[in-house]
């Protein structure tokens, strides 16, 4: 029927019409990871924004970073502060597909609040700074 063409139409015109900066876009997450994204799932979303402090877990190290995180449109940004002149970020996460968790015993992460991260062989590890964040 030729309204839900038009409304996809306009749908997909909208998707592809975003910010030059961020590359990971979610039509090209989801092409590239073979999926697709409802649009209640996508509205639900863009009107949906958190950012605050996480750390993040350095590979093979005991360390961890401390970056201002943005989530939003199923996607992490992160950047080095929460300040304005901070325009692009460091490096983005797309989500879909990922796999929330704890991380288990064997994972030796003796830390209150983090979170695992993965998608295939990708394993990310955060922390939040308080029970607050980490629920959120």
């Amino acid at each position: 029927d030729q309204e839900s063409e038009d409304d996809l139409s306009a749908s997909r015109t909208s998707l592809e019409r975003q910010s030059p900066h961020r590359g990971n876009t979610t039509v090209h997450v989801c092409w590239h990871r073979n999926t697709s994204v409802s649009m209640i799932d996508f509205s639900i979303a863009v009107e949906n924004q958190l950012s605050g402090n996480l750390l993040r877990k350095f590979k093979n190290s005991n360390g961890w970073q401390k970056l201002w995180v943005v989530f939003t449109n199923f996607c992490m940004f992160f950047y080095k502060s929460h300040q304005a002149s901070d325009n692009h970020p460091l490096a983005s996460l797309p989500l879909l597909g990922y796999s929330l968790t704890i991380p288990s015993e064997s994972e030796n992460i003796h830390k209150d609040y983090v979170f695992k991260l993965h998608f295939k062989s990708h394993v990310y590890y955060f922390r939040a700074e308080s029970e607050y964040t980490f629920e959120r």
